[in-house]
């Protein structure tokens, strides 16, 4: 069965948060090291496929 598109957005939405959180929290001296801008990055396209499918969701429950 297919999970809803809702449940899928929040997961999306929540572990781009995380990675936020992690970025944050790895920063050294400076926040222009590597692992950070790969959690930026790792966040970025959490959030982007999060917002895509909340769009989605109310797109097919605005059909119904």
């Amino acid at each position: 069965m297919h999970r809803p598109y809702l449940f899928k957005a929040i997961t999306y939405l929540v572990f781009g948060a995380l990675f936020i959180y992690f970025g944050i929290s790895s920063k050294g001296e400076t926040v222009w090291n590597t692992v950070t801008l790969i959690f930026a990055a790792f966040a970025a396209l959490n959030f982007y496929g999060g917002f895509r499918m909340l769009r989605f969701y109310f797109k097919i429950k605005k059909k119904k």
